[in-house]
């Protein structure tokens, strides 16, 4: 929830803008990033607590709203 005092906010020109990746294009910068990961100057793995498989979805959003994991990454097929 966001609340907004409506006359500062839109009489100083404000506007809400909604967005889908931020200014991604998913065509384009996908492949940059995907690049700069595998050459090793985009350090995504930090952001992953865990590796599970679909049969832990369920716990794995437990562990979440707990705040005890950041992200968990789902791997079909054998996961660790």
């Amino acid at each position: 929830r966001m609340e907004l005092p409506m006359i500062d906010f839109f009489g100083r020109g404000g506007r809400l803008k909604p967005s889908w990746y931020g200014d991604c294009l998913p065509s384009r910068d996908f492949p940059v990033l995907i690049s700069l990961y595998l050459e090793g100057r985009l350090d995504l793995d930090r952001f992953v607590s865990e590796t599970i498989t679909l049969d832990g979805v369920e716990e794995a959003f437990h562990r979440m709203e707990r705040g005890e994991v950041l992200r968990s990454v789902v791997v079909l097929g054998s996961g660790s």
